[in-house]
């Protein structure tokens, strides 16, 4: 029997981490609810033994039954019965068995019925999850969405939808329309407000709607009459048991097949105000989006860890010219780069999450009682490195899933090109991960200003002041040295970009994946310290991130400010 959590001692690493100190006070809160909870922890100890207990059990779930599955969803797939989705019968044995599991609503508070579990534990679940299905994570997971009710809805809101989600009901977010994709400011759906019926009623479409006909949905809707743009636009929550709305059409995707992707057609569908009007995108959706896009760096990296392990099994057992194939140095390599990305977009990952938390956690317990000069300091210091992290995350973590699902296949030669093989399916999966949930060309907007801004360069100073064991000495004195490289890097695109000002768009991916690069090999290299196997991964991606930066470094140097007029001019010409 296999058990995604008890075979990889990367992600027990990671629940270990000492920041997991920090983050148990802040969500237990002094350990309060031990007197009212029979499941709630008395300390830091028992509440770590619960982590590690679920986070087995979750392993179990993912190895037993989701990844079995897999294989068969991707072929059934979901389809559409009297204007409602119908899920493959692998999806419906895996909500069953996680649900009987208990691990719906994870994170919520217990009064709601969740486990008040903190959000690195809700990520490494959905990572395991990925690992064993992507296309099941975009149904589980997405129970995230409940984060943003139980951070901006009403107490009645909350009590009704939370405890919902708690028993097993599954959400969606419906954000995009078929004239509004990245520009969610164009969203036209409407949301009128009806005297008669004393409800929200929404009339229109809604496109490329994951897991669209989910029990529970947040919904982007234009309430202000007159408006065009952001300000007009507030979010809505709708309950599906209310009617009004109808799946006009599965989308027949490339991968994750055994997730709807659908069309949805509303009308007059009653549906919530949730928090403040005019503020769905400015404030809610942000929100919303920010935690989409951890979920899909858990996603990805859970992808990362299947195609990995389908290719180390593959080298192992396929012989060629009288030896195994990861005999040879074409595959062993491969092998390595592969194996340093994984460990790499994991170890971005839960650095992500922790900044995350403790920022969210903070802002919790300001809705709860005022906070302390120093908590608000801490959480203004969160917040912004989880707003720099967040995208970066996403950035790495998607483009390393395709990366490692084309070097799967590539390993395993043409029968990876045939069905027979998991690593085709992975392909497929893999390919949205970069383009959903914001692109990589919308990551590296978002992530660029904590390049210019300083954010991303005072925590890699941070780093450089943290304790490495003698071997990772090298490493950091590398990385101190590449960073006053990427300094002058972003020196001079700053410089040019006051007269020529698309110079810094034009290479701003060039910078984050640099700073991203330096960031990595320092996560890594700390991680040397609990295991010297990770010194390995250091070592190796220390030597990308040089070749990185060496060819980044290259191209900016050796670019002007009429270069970057003229390209986009004889783009303007076709």
């Amino acid at each position: 029997m296999a058990n995604f959590f008890l075979d990889n001692k990367d992600l027990q690493y990671h629940l270990e981490h000492p920041l997991m100190q920090k983050i148990v006070e802040l969500k237990e809160r002094g350990f309060s609810d031990k007197e009212l909870y029979d499941n709630a922890p008395h300390n830091f100890e028992d509440a770590m033994d619960n982590y590690r207990r679920v986070m087995e059990i979750t392993g179990g779930v993912c190895g037993d039954v989701i990844a079995p599955n897999a294989e068969g969803v991707d072929k059934e797939g979901p389809r559409v019965v009297n204007d409602r989705v119908e899920y493959a019968s692998g999806t419906v044995e895996n909500m069953k068995a996680v649900n009987a599991a208990g691990l719906d609503g994870l994170t919520l508070p217990r009064r709601f019925g969740g486990l008040n579990f903190p959000l690195t534990c809700f990520v490494m679940a959905n990572e395991m999850v990925a690992r064993a299905d992507a296309s099941f994570e975009n149904i589980w997971g997405l129970q995230d969405c409940a984060e943003t009710l139980n951070e901006f809805a009403s107490e009645e809101q909350k009590m009704k939808y939370l405890t919902w989600v708690c028993q097993g009901a599954t959400c969606a977010m419906d954000l995009t329309e078929p004239d509004a994709g990245s520009d969610l400011g164009a969203v036209q759906l409407k949301a009128t407000w009806s005297e008669e019926r004393q409800t929200w009623l929404l009339n229109g479409v809604k496109r490329f709607i994951t897991n669209g006909d989910g029990d529970v949905s947040l919904v982007l809707a234009r309430t202000e009459e007159g408006t065009a743009d952001a300000r007009g636009l507030s979010m809505l929550v709708y309950d599906k048991r209310n009617g009004g709305m109808k799946v006009r059409r599965i989308e027949n995707k490339l991968g994750i097949k055994g997730s709807p992707t659908c069309e949805l057609v509303f009308t007059d569908a009653p549906a919530e105000l949730v928090g403040d009007r005019k503020m769905g995108l400015i404030k809610y959706v942000m929100s919303l989006m920010n935690a989409a896009r951890l979920g899909i760096g858990a996603q990805s990296v859970g992808l990362c860890e299947a195609a990995y392990r389908e290719a180390l099994a593959y080298a192992h057992s396929r012989q060629q010219f009288g030896k195994d194939i990861i005999k040879f140095p074409a595959i062993s390599e491969m092998l390595s780069n592969m194996r340093a990305k994984l460990h790499g977009a994991r170890a971005l990952l839960y650095e992500t999450s922790r900044f995350v938390e403790i920022y969210k956690q903070y802002t919790h317990i300001s809705h709860e009682r005022s906070l302390e000069g120093e908590e608000r300091q801490e959480m203004k210091f969160y917040n912004r490195l989880a707003d720099g992290f967040t995208p970066l995350v996403k950035l790495f973590s998607s483009e390393y899933a395709n990366s490692l699902a084309y070097d799967a296949i590539q390993i395993h030669g043409g029968s990876g090109f045939m069905k027979d093989y998991p690593c085709e399916r992975l392909y497929r999966d893999a390919r949205i991960m970069n383009i959903y949930e914001g692109t990589s060309q919308l990551q590296v907007v978002a992530a660029i200003n904590a390049v210019t801004k300083g954010t991303f360069m005072e925590q890699i100073a941070r780093y450089e002041q943290e304790e490495y064991v003698e071997a990772m000495q090298p490493i950091v004195e590398q990385m101190k040295a590449l960073k006053v490289r990427v300094e002058a890097m972003i020196e001079r695109v700053e410089e040019i970009n006051k007269e020529f000002p698309q110079f810094k768009d034009f290479h701003a991916r060039r910078l984050v994946e640099s700073v991203g690069h330096i960031i990595i090999t320092y996560l890594l290299a700390r991680q040397a310290a609990d295991n010297a196997e990770y010194g390995s991964d250091a070592r190796l991606f220390a030597k990308l991130t040089q070749s990185y930066i060496a060819s980044a470094e290259c191209y900016i140097e050796n670019t002007t400010g009429e270069d970057v007029e003229l390209i986009s001019a004889v783009q303007e010409q076709y």
